[in-house]
């Protein structure tokens, strides 16, 4: 199959996120949520992987994959763990790890809320609450006065429709709903409030009302960060599986995306891109979903690495903007399957660039195993094994062949330009 020639621009990079990794987010609602009884997660994160501390070796793991972008979230709690009490500490920290980027020859993409919000916040009505957007708005600010001249994309929210597509896809047991229900009111019981909430934990009857929510605060957020700055691309990242119809089911796979992304895919149209985070394809005939044929990924589905190129071709066509693929991965343990998922993807990816459809850039989902919030430690998506006593970061083959990708693309734009 002849390469396709993506331009010189073409981002190449990994995603991250501060609480899956950087370890003791003690002022997020979410470690709130791991330490309260019931809990929905499976475990604390702990430490995670200490990247807080150890963020140097991180951004030196993804330049030695010859990557030139690297995606990472300003954890909000950090900044700001009580209300209005700014910390400069935190803001020094997330801008050495932007100069570290830059150091690196890595483009900062920046997500300005990857779920997780300040515990106060949850307590105080989370997104749901009318000061909501100004309050997240202020903290792009914040974000976009200390460092948001030398970033180069920004993410404001991760996946605000992630609880609609787990719905719709019955991806969580009653049970798991119930139990969802339980720890938020218990939550609430020990933070002394009158309900507390978390963006990746949505009870089912408030879907809407988070909706709305996450919509008014991607506003503020895409215009106080403009404010600051308005030729930086700024958009918000959708979890978008690719929904495909065998025929008789068009009728269950249209009521699926109406219901799970075209709302966000027409917001998206007033922003500079739409970021497309995609793990799985879903087939819909006449009676419900189809099983595929084929091995199978951790979560149970059968492995397809055109899923991605169908789920960028369906987020342009609604939204008409560029796509930046800001999450693409598989959940499994053997690493051979992701070794050879990788290059299989990528390639279906450039054919669909090279069909027309516009695309930014693409970062894998993850540079290392990491805590994958209700799932704990125990879902692997990582390039990297870390070592749960010693931190210690271990590439496994998956991080090779990812490499091998890169640098057929990156060293066939050197010998264009010699």
């Amino acid at each position: 199959m002849t390469r396709i020639s993506l331009p010189e621009s073409f981002l190449w990079g990994v995603a991250t996120s501060g609480h899956q990794t950087e370890g003791r987010n003690s002022a997020a609602d979410t470690w709130f949520l791991e330490h309260t009884t019931p809990s929905l997660f499976r475990e604390p994160s702990g430490p995670a992987c200490r990247s807080h501390e150890l963020w140097e070796t991180d951004l030196d793991l993804a330049a030695g994959l010859g990557l030139n972008a690297f995606r990472f979230s300003v954890e909000w709690a950090r900044v700001e763990p009580e209300r209005a009490t700014v910390s400069t500490d935190a803001l020094d920290h997330y801008e050495r790890v932007v100069d570290g980027c830059l150091e690196r020859g890595l483009a900062p993409v920046v997500t300005f809320s990857h779920f997780t919000a300040p515990h106060w916040f949850a307590a105080a009505g989370s997104w749901t609450a009318a000061d909501a957007p100004v309050l997240f708005a202020e903290q792009c600010d914040r974000v976009m006065a200390r460092f948001g001249d030398r970033i180069a994309y920004g993410v404001t929210l991760n996946e605000p429709n992630l609880e609609q597509m787990l719905r719709a896809g019955a991806k969580l047991p009653a049970e798991a709903e119930a139990l969802k229900a339980q720890m938020l009111a218990a939550a609430a019981h020990a933070a002394g409030s009158d309900s507390y909430a978390s963006a990746n934990v949505i009870p089912g009857d408030r879907l809407e009302e988070f909706q709305a929510a996450f919509t008014r605060a991607h506003r503020a957020a895409r215009d106080a960060i403009k404010a600051r700055r308005g030729d930086l691309p700024v958009g918000v990242s959708l979890a978008i599986t690719d929904e495909v119809a065998v025929p008789g089911g068009e009728e269950r796979r249209d009521a699926r995306r109406a219901a799970v992304y075209d709302h966000w895919l027409r917001e998206a149209r007033r922003d500079d891109f739409v970021g497309v985070q995609n793990y799985e394809r879903v087939v819909h005939g006449p009676d419900g979903e189809v099983a595929a044929d084929g091995e199978r990924n951790g979560m149970g589905t059968a492995i397809a690495p055109a899923s991605l190129a169908g789920a960028v071709r369906y987020a342009h066509e609604v939204s008409g903007v560029p796509v930046l693929v800001t999450e693409h991965g598989i959940q499994t343990s053997d690493d051979a399957q992701r070794a050879a998922f990788i290059p299989a993807a990528v390639r279906e990816l450039a054919a669909e660039i090279g069909a027309g459809t516009p695309v930014l850039g693409y970062c894998h989902w993850t540079l290392m195993d990491n805590f994958e919030w209700i799932f704990g430690y125990g879902a692997q998506l990582g390039l990297h094994e870390v070592d749960r006593v010693t931190f210690e970061r271990r590439p496994k083959p998956s991080a090779k062949a990812y490499a091998e990708v890169v640098r057929s693309h990156r060293g066939a734009l050197t010998d264009r330009r010699n």
